[in-house]
């Protein structure tokens, strides 16, 4: 039986009320953070419950982002705002949040995250911190996501304000937690065997941007192409490193990809060390597309340059 106009008016109504009608079970969080690892963690725990994105990409330094109308637009509308915090993003992440104008996501309010509650925070400053020392962190050295160990502590940091913002779908955070964990837990022990090799690797690093990383996996760092955090080597500081490399026959220089190789490759090239770029985040590299896969990609490069 054909239907008639009128029940067609009726099915026309009644789906246009559906639409209209708010429905928790479609909405989704809407979550910006700092930094692609963070992100990482986020889309992990959140699953199809959240819609992620990141401010400072996997290949920046996050110290430095350059503010954009788009990352205004993206904190004008979110739900939660996650940052590293330990003054990481001191620089930028303030006028950000300002300019966004979303009071559910300033300090202080429910929709606002520092996701280092709990994390392994090493390079703790002793006495009084003062700018003469470089950009050092009151608070602690900010790169922990670098630790496949504070990696499962911000997972459920996460998890747990994704459920006080959404307790209705609770279950499904937990859920996403519980599997990521066991993903994590089995990346772990597939890495042990790489930290046996590392194990006592003298290295020399550009930024202090591995401490965590290194005890994870047993590298010892020796010193740094910065003389401090965040100030260019001198000449003299530069001498001093080329001479220490030379009689501890270190082996490798470790940089991040955003800082400038000139002066790291002239000390290689005088001390007969070789240079390791690294990407210390997310999307940092090729193939890089979530936070296990950070280690496997950077532990797998270590190795290979250590052969």
């Amino acid at each position: 039986m054909e239907p008639t106009r009128s029940d067609m008016r009726k099915t026309l109504l009644s789906s246009c009320v559906v639409l209209l009608l708010p429905c928790s079970s479609w909405a989704v969080l809407r979550v910006v953070t700092t930094t692609q690892d963070l992100a990482a963690l986020a889309r992990a725990v959140g699953g199809d419950r959240t819609e992620v994105s990141a401010i400072a990409g996997g290949d920046e330094d996050p110290h430095f982002v350059q503010a954009k109308p788009s990352y205004i637009l993206k904190l004008k509308r979110a739900d939660l705002f996650i940052q590293v915090g330990l003054e990481l993003e001191l620089g930028w992440a303030p006028t950000l949040l300002n300019s966004a104008r979303n009071a559910k996501i300033l300090p202080g309010s429910a929709g606002f995250m520092e996701a280092s509650a709990g994390c392994d925070i090493l390079d703790l400053p002793g006495g009084q911190v003062t700018r003469a020392e470089g950009d050092v962190h009151p608070f602690g050295n900010p790169h922990y996501w670098l630790s496949p160990e504070n990696g499962g502590v911000i997972a459920r940091n996460i998890a747990a304000k994704l459920r006080a913002l959404d307790p209705e779908h609770a279950a499904a955070y937990d859920g996403n937690l519980a599997a990521f964990l066991s993903r994590l837990d089995a990346a772990r022990k597939r890495w042990s065997a790489e930290a046996a090799r590392l194990k006592g690797v003298e290295v020399v690093t550009y930024h202090r941007s591995w401490p965590n990383f290194a005890k994870s996996f047993g590298l010892e760092i020796v010193d740094y192409v910065e003389p401090k955090p965040g100030i260019p080597p001198s000449p003299k500081h530069t001498i001093e490193l080329i001479r220490k490399i030379r009689s501890r026959k270190i082996r490798l220089i470790i940089m991040e990809p955003y800082f400038d190789l000139s002066a790291p490759r002239h000390i290689a090239k005088e001390s007969g060390a070789a240079v390791l770029v690294l990407p210390p985040s997310v999307g940092g590299a090729k193939g890089i597309e979530d936070y296990i896969g950070l280690f496997d990609y950077d532990l797998a490069r270590l190795s290979e340059a250590l052969k």
